[in-house]
């Protein structure tokens, strides 16, 4: 896996093989398989009811635990081992345990929120969770405020990423990965490419067009089509103008479905010639087919989803947990795991040290998007429990899910 080396033809090939991490997102506002919460063998905290203090014993109990998504941290599957944890094991002396059991926003979330109500440990030190749904954990109070001064590699986030709605200056929560929302097209079907709606839902495509049944993704950049800027507060009948939007398309017939990460095997069979996709898909997809597909960020604006490191209210290892993500904001090692997963990386500095790894991948605008790409990108505002509810129910009303 990754090491000072440019990864082989055949690692590349076993990389591109494995299913992404997209692929168990699909349908993340509240549809997806429901995954196994690991029962995490360690030392329990009595922490009380939400908002009561938790003892750090971190100087004696030198463990981490770690929930994250599947395929989504360098792994090498001859050690079936993760170097760039094991590195961090080994120099840090703290125990990680790492397990892929986040496998959808809502129904992780549905496994702790009991214990986090009460005030339990979970089993959890650090949790990797969607915008929206870190938004709500922010929101109800069950993160723990980072130690800045535990993590100086904070600094390294990328400048887009530092100050978002859902935790402004970034005092609960660090990007893990981040990636774009946008259009995704077949070249040798439309050799002029996708960069507008117009373009999207041009009459030759008609029936043939996919689109992603993530709501923040497919309703941000309808909006941003309408004029709308999604990162601040916006009306309903703003909403609601794209949803009869999206609905009229539908009914037209332009739309052919709205779906998961699974529009990459109709890109592939040529069932759909152009979507609203994501950039690490598209990225793939080129791979695996000799530049046969194409990504773009709309022209009008596309959507930054990202997945954020959060300590839970519940963590009686909060320093242990603060040296684990302080570790992964290191350029090297954030170049390491790049290399593996091929999302944006949402450190700065990442893409000299990838130069080291693989000079390509260093020159990849998915993974290192310069600063007019980022500029016409946009995080979708935090949304109230009620609005989230309302917004949600219409799109799945309109897409017929």
């Amino acid at each position: 896996m990754p090491t000072n080396n440019p990864l082989s033809p055949e690692t590349r090939a076993i990389i591109r093989a494995q299913m992404t991490r997209r692929g168990v997102l699909a349908g993340a506002g509240g549809l997806g398989v429901a995954g196994l919460l690991a029962a995490c063998g360690t030392k329990s905290a009595s922490t009380g009811a939400k908002g009561a203090s938790v003892t750090d014993i971190s100087a004696t109990d030198k463990i981490a635990r770690w929930a994250n998504w599947t395929l989504y941290l360098d792994y090498d599957s001859k050690s079936k081992t993760y170097p760039t944890l094991e590195a961090f094991k080994k120099s840090s002396g703290i125990n990680v345990t790492y397990a892929e059991d986040v496998d959808d926003n809502n129904t992780f979330y549905g496994k702790v929120a009991g214990q986090l109500k009460l005030g339990k440990d979970i089993g959890y030190d650090i949790v990797t969770l969607t915008d929206w749904m870190a938004g709500r954990w922010i929101r109800l109070g069950y993160t723990q405020t980072l130690d800045a001064a535990a993590i100086p590699n904070k600094k390294n986030i990328l400048t887009v990423l530092e100050n978002v709605s859902f935790d402004p200056g970034r005092n609960n929560s660090l990007t893990w990965q981040t990636g774009f929302a946008g259009f995704g097209w077949n070249k040798s079907l439309l050799p002029k490419g996708v960069h507008t709606l117009d373009d999207l839902f041009a009459p030759a495509n008609k029936g043939r067009i996919e689109v992603l049944s993530e709501m923040r993704d497919t309703m941000g950049i309808i909006m941003q089509y309408q004029g709308v800027d999604i990162s601040k507060t916006f009306t309903e009948a703003q909403f609601m103008n794209a949803i009869d939007f999206l609905q009229k398309k539908i009914s037209d017939g332009f739309i052919r479905q709205v779906k998961g990460n699974s529009y990459k095997e109709d890109l592939i069979s040529g069932d759909a010639i152009a979507v609203i996709g994501w950039s690490g898909d598209l990225f793939q997809l080129a791979t695996e087919n000799k530049g046969k597909f194409e990504f773009a960020i709309p022209e009008s604006g596309g959507t930054l989803w990202s997945d954020n490191l959060m300590i839970p209210s519940t963590s009686p290892h909060k320093a242990n947990a603060e040296a684990v993500i302080n570790n992964y904001y290191d350029p090297k090692v954030a170049a390491q795991v790049a290399a593996y997963v091929n999302y944006v990386c949402p450190v700065q500095g990442a893409q000299a040290e990838m130069e080291k790894i693989d000079p390509t991948l260093a020159n990849s605008p998915y993974i290192f998007p310069d600063a007019a790409a980022l500029a016409k990108v946009k995080v979708f505002a935090s949304l109230t429990p009620a609005e989230e509810t309302k917004y949600q129910t219409a799109f799945q009303k309109a897409t017929g899910n």
